[in-house]
């Protein structure tokens, strides 16, 4: 098996906003592992908020790169386990992961959601994100959109704002990214209007979810909060839904696993994503038939896609008909 590795980046279409900063765009690093004529893609981002480095990742791989080069082709669960001892950050461990599904299952014959006997039809739609900003430019931005679901963001709570947009009838999620206090919190999930959205995603900043009511009539659901399987049972008096992202998690592999104890605790499920191209987005695609929510508009966002596979298309999932993920580089 051969391993190469690259440093891109992607440009977005136009400055994304949250609570966080502004971006006009992102560091990404490529993974692709290949054997005899087959080519399997994996992907990583660089996110300040979760201080991430692409040189040190670049690094570990140079680092590691006898080793896995080594490997006989072997199950993706196994593979897995080998990648486990190598002692490799979570969003590092994604590209590897979801690259070495690619591989596997081109090199079966087979896609990933064969491979596992998963669902490819009723797949739940995507929410297109919309950036923080002046509401009048934000409910603009809703109407004039061919999608049916929309995830925006907020700087702080804006009691005005929130009525503006309940009043629009429409399937929409709010996301704080973190910036909402403790009184926001209480006075949302006391408010029986605030049912009407869809969830409200990471209120507080990470650890700081004491305040939230699981009873109350937000949805809340954990993204920072929830970076992995050992979260889920803590946040079950707090959170009714989860975002679960592969490189927050370490992959598709652990991401199946995640999904299954998910549903064990009743929890609402989202699929979720960072700023990807068509290598990340493909992979998350694969898991919508298991879940409640997506959040897959990554490669919507971006002008400079280098790679296709399985897309959203107005928010509707369209899987790559493809063995393994279904990535090819453009």
């Amino acid at each position: 098996m051969e391993l190469r590795f690259e440093l891109k980046q992607l440009q977005l279409k136009e400055t994304f906003s949250i609570a966080y900063g502004n971006y006009n765009k992102r560091e990404a690093l490529l993974v692709e592992l290949s054997y005899q004529n087959c080519k399997g893609y994996g992907e990583c981002v660089a996110i300040d908020y979760y201080q991430i480095n692409l040189q040190h990742f670049v690094l570990k791989l140079k680092e590691m790169q006898v080793q896995i080069e080594a490997q006989k082709i072997i199950h993706p669960k196994n593979f897995f386990q080998f990648l486990l001892n190598l002692n490799i950050h979570p969003f590092l461990l994604s590209a590897l992961d979801c690259a070495y599904w690619d591989l596997f299952g081109k090199l079966e014959n087979k896609s990933f959601i064969e491979l596992n006997h998963l669902t490819a039809e009723n797949l739940v739609e995507s929410t297109i994100t919309i950036s923080v900003g002046e509401i009048g430019h934000q409910i603009e931005k809703i109407n004039r959109s061919k999608w049916n679901k929309f995830k925006v963001k907020c700087k702080g709570l804006n009691k005005d704002h929130v009525e503006k947009l309940l009043s629009l009838s429409l399937d929409i999620a709010l996301d704080s990214n973190a910036s909402f206090t403790d009184e926001n919190c209480i006075w949302l999930q006391e408010n029986a209007e605030v049912k009407k959205f869809s969830y409200l995603e990471q209120p507080k900043p990470i650890d700081q979810y004491r305040i939230l009511k699981k009873e109350g009539f937000a949805n809340w659901m954990a993204d920072e909060d929830c970076q992995n399987i050992d979260a889920l049972e803590e946040l079950i008096p707090y959170y009714k839904s989860v975002n679960i992202k592969l490189m927050k998690c370490g992959g598709l592999t652990p991401a199946l696993e995640m999904i299954r104890k998910a549903r064990e605790l009743h929890y609402k499920i989202m699929i979720g994503c960072m700023t990807e191209s068509s290598v990340g987005i493909s992979a998350g695609c694969v898991l919508t038939g298991l879940v409640d929510y997506a959040d897959l508009d990554g490669a919507n966002l971006i002008s400079n896609d280098y790679a296709s596979g399985s897309f959203v298309e107005n928010g509707k999932i369209i899987l790559s008909p493809k063995p393994g993920l279904g990535i090819e580089l453009k």
